[in-house]
């Protein structure tokens, strides 16, 4: 983290889903990242809409957030009474023209970088793959472990399952 960071990376990696095949933020998420409420951050979009074509932003579906919910076990999205807008990384991005506070902009930075990494990421593991899979190839199965190690690694982490301490009451005699 940068000594100009405002807000980890991981913070605002952890803030990024995949809807309708886009990697969005949510409007909720983006208003805490600015330090503006969720209802302001929408006014600024409502009052610039011709600036947040549909590849730019887009609201959720109720099953959507019926489906973000379960994805998170959440049994509330924070009471909210309308649905959610997702902005996709172009809408983030027309958002630092529309929000001009000293914070916004330099989350705003923040979060481009982010998608950026991301995106350089997923083309530099889709070539690793490849790669892997042209090697595979030349070995002719004789390296299978070797490769099924390497894919292992390079498979996204698992989310350690949260673990269910038991306490067991017993009496003992006397």
């Amino acid at each position: 983290m940068g000594k100009e960071d405002l807000v980890p990376q991981e913070i605002i990696e952890s803030k990024i889903f995949l809807i309708r095949g886009r990697k969005v933020m949510l409007d909720r998420d983006l208003s805490v990242l600015y330090g503006v409420t969720t209802g302001n951050l929408n006014k600024a979009v409502r009052r610039n809409w011709d600036r947040f074509p549909d590849d730019f932003l887009f609201q959720l579906t109720n099953q959507e957030v019926k489906d973000l919910i379960f994805q998170f076990g959440t049994s509330r999205w924070g009471g909210t009474r309308k649905l959610p807008y997702a902005f996709t990384e172009n809408g983030v991005a027309m958002l630092s023209s529309i929000l001009n506070s000293k914070r916004a902009i330099q989350v705003n930075i923040q979060i481009m970088r982010t998608f950026t990494r991301l995106r350089e990421m997923m083309i530099s593991h889709k070539d690793l793959a490849r790669r892997l899979d042209n090697l595979e190839k030349k070995s002719d199965g004789q390296f299978k472990i070797f490769f099924d190690a390497l894919r292992a690694l390079m498979a996204p982490p698992m989310k350690p399952k949260r673990k269910i301490t038991c306490f067991s009451l017993t009496t003992v005699p006397l």
